[in-house]
This record gives structure tokens, C-alpha cells and sequence, in this order.
């Protein structure tokens, strides 16, 4: 599942290539089609991201809401378009490009209240300039969950996956399983200041790299990751390999259905 750089990178890709323009909205696949005919030939006037939720902006008109899930994919092209294949959820196309999306988890068009809803319920973003992060942390203190766990949350941190889950841990040196309630105010808002950093530069780049300089391949002189991943990371995907600082082996367990990684050397128990 794309992590939330991807979608407010998504958001932005939107805008670039539809914002203020009228778009005709289609839906090859039928599942979207009362609601392609509503927004179509309408104009783009929002996108707009939170989290791992997009949203597209079409007036009095409403939100299309997406959220790629696990399968979700989204395409953009210039003009002409290709014909659509009938996997296409959501076409939007003008006459200098179009974006296919396909297999997504929810494709929706709500209303503005609808959409204040999920903000409502969703935690805070690193990537949103309305973030508080006061809000996670008063969860974050009162919680005997592992400080794991509670990053994937996405009622408490919004955007937050698997990746900068286990390298923003790594990199602040926090034992993953350290109950959230016993991590100090400190560490969490080095925390915080970390994924916004690291964040933002997931949408410049539009990939993760969470290592520091100093522990880059050309750096260390050792070689480079090769991963579909496409970044450099501490512990993430790298069990049983040797870790870039202290040299002891990477573990992996599964925390939160998904699978953890982490360093026992730098991230050793209670070590918050």
C-alpha cells in the first residue's frame, strides 16, 4: 500500500496536469459511472491529500475520494488517450493528458461534510500544514500499545506505512516494541520532526531514502541497495543483513499484520 508522500504526490500530479481546467470523467469499467456523469465536463477546482486518502475537488459538484488500498494504481499520460482498457475505474481526460485509474480500494464521490468526516477521524499528517501533532501524542502517552503499532494507526498518525515506520525508529534509535505510554515527549517529537523532514522529501523525489549522508553507498564504500523499494534504508526489507552503524544482524517479526524490521544493536530494548 503507497505510503502518504506517494498520495499528496499524487495530489500534486493531479494538479499539474488538471487543475482549473474542464475534464471529461469517465468510467470504462462501470463501477464509477453515475458519478463520472456527474463531474464530467465539470472543472477541477481542488485536490487535495491526507494521509493515504485523495481527494478531488469538483465544486458545488462534490469529492471524488480515492484510496488506492493494496491494489489500487494510477496512471497518468499525455494526449491523445489510449483507448481504455475495462479495468479503468476513473478516467479524467482533457485535451493535453488523462490519468487511468485502476483497482482501487474506494472511488467515490462524497459530499464536503463526507469529506470532513474522514478528516475527523483520521490523525495527523506530517504533510499537512494543519498537522498537530499534540493530537498523536496525547493518544500516544495514554497508550500501553507497542510505539510500533501505534505509528501504523492511522487514527493516530495519518500517512505513516511500513517503511518509514521501521526507519524513522531506526534512525531515533527507539526500541520497536517500547509501549507508547513509556516513550518520552522528546523522543516523540524528534519523531514527528523526522517524518515531516523525511516526508517532504518523498514527494520531491518521489521514492524513500531515509539514510543519512554520512551512511550513503559512495560514503561508506559499500555497494548500493538494489530493491524494487528504490531507496536506501537502515533496517527496512534488510533481514539478516548486516546493519549500516553497528554491524549485528537485522531482525524481522510481524507487529500490526504487517512485518517489522529492526536493529537489536541500535534499537536494543528499552532504549528509547
Amino acid at each position: 500500500m503507497p505510503e502518504g508522500h506517494t498520495i499528496h504526490r499524487l495530489a500534486q500530479d493531479y494538479a499539474a496536469r488538471f487543475l482549473g481546467h474542464q475534464v471529461r470523467t469517465s468510467s470504462p469499467q462501470g463501477k464509477f459511472s453515475d458519478s463520472a456523469t456527474l463531474t464530467d465536463r465539470q472543472t477541477l477546482t481542488a485536490t487535495e491529500a491526507h494521509g493515504k486518502h485523495l481527494f478531488l475537488g469538483f465544486g458545488d459538484t462534490g469529492w471524488i475520494h480515492i484510496h488506492l488500498g493494496l491494489f489500487g494504481k494510477l496512471g497518468f499520460g499525455d494526449a491523445p488517450a489510449p483507448p481504455p482498457t475495462d479495468t479503468v475505474r476513473l478516467r479524467l481526460a482533457t485535451a493535453t493528458a488523462y490519468a487511468d485509474l485502476r483497482g482501487p480500494t474506494t472511488c467515490a464521490l462524497i459530499t464536503t461534510p463526507e469529506k470532513q468526516a474522514i478528516h475527523d477521524r483520521l490523525g495527523p499528517d506530517p504533510l499537512r500544514p494543519d498537522a498537530d501533532p499534540d493530537r498523536a501524542w496525547q493518544r500516544i502517552t495514554r497508550s500501553r500499545t507497542t510505539i510500533a503499532a501505534l505509528l501504523l494507526d492511522q487514527k493516530i498518525i495519518a500517512g505513516v506505512g511500513n517503511v518509514y515506520r521501521a526507519e524513522v525508529l531506526f534512525r531515533h534509535h527507539i526500541d520497536p516494541y517500547l509501549p507508547g505510554r513509556d516513550l518520552p515527549r522528546t523522543a516523540w517529537d524528534a519523531i514527528w520532526q523526522d517524518l515531516v523532514l523525511l516526508m517532504r522529501e518523498g514527494v520531491r523525489n518521489n521514492r524513500i531514502d531515509t539514510v543519512r549522508p554520512e551512511h550513503m553507498p559512495e560514503a561508506m564504500g559499500r555497494p548500493p541497495r538494489v530493491d524494487d523499494h528504490g531507496g536506501e534504508v537502515y533496517v527496512y526489507r534488510r533481514t539478516h543483513q548486516h546493519c549500516h552503524l553497528c554491524g549485528s544482524e537485522i531482525r524481522t517479526a510481524e507487529l500490526a499484520a504487517r512485518n517489522l524490521f529492526w536493529c537489536p544493536g541500535c534499537q536494543p530494548t528499552n532504549g528509547a
